[in-house]
Parts: C-alpha cells; sequence; structure tokens
C-alpha cells in the first residue's frame, strides 16, 4: 500500500476510494513518525478520494508544523485539485 523509506512515504497502490480509509491512516502514522515527502510516482489510477486524502496528510503535516512535499503528482491528481480549486492548499512539486 505505501512504503516507507527515511522521511519518504511511497504510495503503491490506486488512489481510490476502495484504498482511500487505509492510505489515510497509514500515511497519517508516516507522518507522526517524520516523513516529509509522499511520492506518487507510482500510483497508476486515482480518483478524488486522492485530494481528499492529500489534504488530510497535508493538514497533519501543518499541523505538526512540518514541511511536506507530494512529488511524481500525476496528471490526473493535479487535474481534479485544480477543478475542486484546492490545488493552492497542496504542497505539490
Amino acid at each position: 500500500m505505501i512504503e516507507v523509506a527515511g522521511e519518504r512515504l511511497k504510495v503503491t497502490v490506486p488512489m481510490v476510494i476502495a484504498t482511500a480509509a487505509e492510505l489515510r491512516e497509514a500515511g497519517e502514522a508516516a507522518l507522526l513518525s517524520g516523513v516529509s515527502v509522499v511520492d506518487l510516482t507510482d500510483v497508476a489510477e486515482a480518483d478524488s478520494s486522492a485530494v481528499a486524502v492529500l489534504l488530510a496528510w497535508t493538514r497533519i503535516a501543518g499541523e505538526r508544523g512540518k514541511p511536506l512535499a507530494i512529488v511524481g503528482v500525476p496528471q490526473s491528481v493535479r487535474s481534479l485539485a485544480s477543478l475542486y480549486g484546492v490545488a493552492d492548499l497542496l504542497p505539490l512539486a
């Protein structure tokens, strides 16, 4: 589902409604343990729940005062974030 190596969390499954709750929880645990980079390079499929998960992770990082970078963002996720008017709220690299 996710792989954590040092300060990097790599999502290895589709970011869709079926995986959203587990991704949010696993990512939250990783963020609380010091992750500062979220890598979406291997995300082959994403729906609007991906944006919700990324917003939740961004909120968690912000509450802890930790910087967060989201890298390897698929164009579909960028498009959805723009469509919903939240692209500026996400630290997309």
